[in-house]
């Protein structure tokens, strides 16, 4: 099953993420509270395709299991952790938080020197390569929650 593992909401750019059990999520906005949602975010307007971002638990554990590297969910700097479901196929596709909400994947969330500058992780970046996540439009908001599931429209 997939489902959405964590959310994560951070009220301005380079501020800590903090966990919610749910968020409502705004269409041609992003998660109510969240940076992306407000504009101020490192990446808001840059290009303007996104108004969350999700990553895999699964890219999580593995950088724990094969490089000894512990991340929190939030420390990724990704609104939404699902487990169960390759984000990477989610490109060009419409797909359901939970179920109110409809996204549609617009492209890789590869990651970049500002997550090494955040976090304090060297060489994060070159270890995420291809599995940073995804950015996602919201086309149809309504309120996500922790547990929620995640399905191809």
């Amino acid at each position: 099953m997939s489902v959405i593992e964590s959310i994560h909401i951070a009220p301005s750019a380079k501020a800590t993420l903090v966990a919610v059990s749910e968020a409502v999520a705004v269409a041609g906005e992003g998660l109510r509270g969240d940076r992306y949602a407000m504009g101020v975010g490192t990446f808001s307007n840059w290009p303007k395709d996104h108004e969350l971002t999700l990553i895999e638990a699964e890219v999580i554990d593995r950088l724990a299991s094969e490089h000894e590297l512990r991340l929190a969910p939030g420390e990724t700097r990704r609104n939404i952790t699902t487990r169960g479901v390759r984000l990477n196929d989610l490109v060009g596709r419409s797909f359901h938080l939970g179920s109110e909400v409809i996204c549609t994947g617009t492209r890789l969330c590869e990651p970049c020197a500002h997550l090494e500058v955040v976090t304090g992780r060297q060489g994060l970046c070159r270890l995420m390569i291809g599995r940073g996540g995804l950015r996602a439009r919201i086309l149809v908001g309504g309120v996500i929650r922790a547990g929620d599931g995640v399905a191809l429209q």
